[in-house]
């Protein structure tokens, strides 16, 4: 029974958790407190396993901010929709490269707006902000930060925070660390999903981009920063 749990978890997990998440999504789901080793056993006699985690850089804090940090690097909240970070990523396909914006929640993890574009321009963050207002119930004390990007510094994304009564911020040029737990999670998409294979279509990537968020990131994943919860169980907690 146990056996074929851990391996009906490894296949919904679309082949990404190892033993720590298969251990939560256990004791989670269906009430079972295992040992490790026995965890590590099954995997190997099932020949499966779970992703390599991100790579930790060693951190390089010299830098001078030259815009409000409204954050600096407290990447923590109480409550939903006080504290969004936005940013950008690309990947290509032999069509061309697409390019994805994101804004994420930081009190549960959840991508609460994305927008996937061929293009990288200002309406690609636009169309990701648009989405996160209009789906969350924010307030004037909402910040959104994001890095000195072009298409973040440009005119039409700072109307559309000033519309959406929004609080912009901005870290230090040329610092990831500013906004680490972005770029934390375009490491988790790029090991789960982009990197796993080589793409053929912008259409191809976009779909599975989108699908990735929205039914296994959002839903399903279990995020060791939220107690091995998904984003969406974090917040029912909340609402409970």
């Amino acid at each position: 029974m146990l056996t074929d749990t851990i391996s009906k978890l490894h296949s919904r997990s679309r082949a990404t958790y190892g033993k720590r998440r298969i251990r939560a999504a256990l004791a989670i789901e269906h009430g079972l407190i295992v040992n490790p080793k026995l965890i590590t056993k099954i995997m190997r006699d099932l020949a499966i396993t779970g992703l390599p985690g991100l790579k930790k850089g060693r951190r390089n804090l010299v830098n001078v901010a030259t815009y409000e940090d409204l954050v600096n690097r407290e990447f923590h909240a109480k409550t939903t929709n006080a504290l969004w970070l936005t940013d950008i990523t690309e990947h290509p396909t032999r069509e061309g490269k697409v390019y994805c914006c994101c804004v994420l929640d930081i009190y549960s993890r959840k991508v609460v707006g994305w927008a996937i574009d061929r293009n990288c321009e200002a309406t690609l963050v636009n169309d990701a902000l648009s989405m996160a207002a209009r789906s969350r119930t924010t307030s004037p004390s909402t910040v959104i930060h994001s890095d000195h990007g072009s298409q973040f510094t440009s005119w039409g994304f700072s109307e559309n925070v000033r519309q959406f009564r929004l609080l912009g911020s901005m870290g230090t040029i040329g610092d990831c660390y500013d906004n680490s737990p972005m770029e934390s999670f375009w490491g988790t998409m790029q090991i789960e999903l982009l990197n796993r294979k080589r793409w053929t279509t912008k259409l191809e990537l976009t779909m599975a981009i989108a699908d990735y968020i929205e039914n296994f990131y959002n839903r399903d994943r279990r995020h060791s920063s939220l107690g091995y919860l998904t984003p969406h169980e974090f917040e029912d907690l909340q609402l409970s």
